[in-house]
């Protein structure tokens, strides 16, 4: 079955918002699929991200960062469809277990999800895998201070809105 961006209307923002992030672009973490419910991101596997050189496995803070950006992203996309606005949600804990190391040469994909939405912050758990969501490298579980969209400043929601202000692009039929 082929997914399409309408199956996901809110793939598109989880795009926008990790390409703004300096670390996912250098991570080249990618957005596969976001919607109110979940969010899967996928990084490649690299020889820049190798924490030992003997083994080839992957550092264990990519791992962590992956998982945080994976919960984070999932906080602006729920809170995006239930109260149709942007707010700014930094990490305010994150707890990471780590089950196995990540084999080598392999794609690591982290499936997250905001299951809360208190008034000052979001709930959230995170799966990292490679071939099967069944046998995890890691699981997480954080927690987002949400801010006001007042302090989103007018450049930042334009690259997450797109080009124009307040305009809700996320359900256009490409995903932009």
């Amino acid at each position: 079955m082929k997914v399409s961006p309408r199956d996901f209307p809110l793939t598109g923002l989880a795009q926008r918002f990790v390409g703004q992030l300096a670390h996912c672009q250098r991570l080249q973490i990618e957005v596969l699929e976001a919607s109110e419910h979940h969010v899967l991101l996928q990084l490649p596997y690299s020889d820049a991200i190798i924490g030992d050189p003997d083994t080839g496995v992957i550092h264990g803070g990519v791992i962590t960062t992956l998982m945080d950006t994976s919960c984070g992203t999932a906080t602006i996309c729920a809170i995006k469809q239930k109260y149709d606005t942007l707010e700014i949600s930094p990490t305010l804990d994150l707890r990471v277990d780590y089950m196995r190391p990540a084999q080598p040469h392999l794609p690591v994909y982290a499936m997250a999800e905001c299951y809360k939405l208190a008034s000052s912050v979001a709930f959230t758990r995170a799966i990292a895998y490679q071939e099967s969501i069944d046998k995890p490298i890691a699981h997480a579980v954080g927690s987002f201070m949400r801010i006001s969209p007042e302090m989103i400043g007018d450049v930042f929601r334009a690259a997450l809105m797109g080009p124009e202000l307040g305009k809700d692009n996320d359900n256009a039929p490409d995903g932009k």
